[in-house]
């Protein structure tokens, strides 16, 4: 798979997904937006792909959006119609917060590998993942309000989901940096690490670990995971009853005690 902005690679059931725009601190145009999507899409229905690890090349992890994708004369004075102006506003914000739902809505695990800036749309991408990992030297910071912006492609509704909602409030309000070891104190992150080699060695070892499990009860966590954090505890208890008198008897159930059994490392189909 070949991206413009993206470098993409899979080996032992793990997909590698980088930023790949070092120059411009891996800052997103329109282009990379709509590829960032593509990319997720084609890893959901991808069956050899069981995880995927998010990183960025070059010295930031991501910048979010790029300020001059944010300035299109084509969306600010495109047209004489202010409702139709707003209109196309609007659809623009859809669109990208779809390509950062793409992440969401993808049925593998995402894990967020964090070094140095992660800013504006940045925290709204890592916000969409299953599990986040910096460096000490990461930072983190809600940047829209520093630009006259609310925050409106996820931040503002994934984070309060991940921290006290306080925290998201001082973050969102200051757009202050939260460094790496505060990160992990908040629990914006599971764990920080000296540098990217050893985060990276770290992450790629919970995405083995991930991938030795039933692919198809990792989708199924997931999903159940997701839906509980938007659900009632009686309606998700209800959902994943439902989930399992439908998707419990499997080859990966057979497998799984057969292996124990045995005492060998179980091997399941994609």
């Amino acid at each position: 798979m070949t991206y413009t902005s993206f470098k993409v690679q899979i080996e032992h059931h793990i997909a590698h997904v980088s930023f790949n725009r070092p120059e411009k601190m891996n800052s997103l145009d329109e282009k990379a937006w709509e590829e960032m999507q593509a990319i997720f899409e084609d890893l959901h229905s991808r069956a050899e792909v069981r995880v995927i690890v998010l990183s960025g090349e070059g010295k930031h992890f991501c910048a979010g959006i790029d300020v001059q994708t944010l300035m299109n004369p084509e969306l600010l004075t495109g047209d004489a119609c202010e409702a139709r102006k707003r209109e196309k506003i609007r659809a623009f914000i859809f669109k990208l917060q779809d390509s950062i739902s793409a992440i969401e809505k993808c049925r593998k695990p995402v894990l967020a590998a964090i070094h140095r800036g992660c800013i504006g749309g940045g925290v709204d991408i890592v916000s969409a993942c299953d599990m986040r990992y910096c460096t000490e030297d990461a930072y983190f910071t809600i940047k829209e309000i520093d630009l006259g912006l609310v925050a409106d492609i996820g931040t503002l509704q994934r984070l309060p989901k991940i921290l006290q909602p306080g925290m998201v409030a001082e973050m969102a309000y200051t757009g202050r940096k939260v460094l790496g070891k505060e990160a992990e104190r908040i629990g914006l992150v599971n764990a920080t690490f000296a540098d990217k080699e050893a985060m990276l060695e770290h992450v790629m070892g919970i995405a083995k670990s991930i991938a030795s499990k039933s692919p198809l009860c990792i989708r199924g966590t997931k999903e159940v995971l997701l839906y509980a954090r938007d659900h009632s505890v009686a309606d998700s208890l209800n959902y994943i009853a439902a989930w399992n008198a439908s998707m419990l008897i499997s080859n990966d159930l057979m497998e799984a005690f057969q292996a124990f059994m045995e005492k060998r490392e179980a091997k399941f189909e994609n």
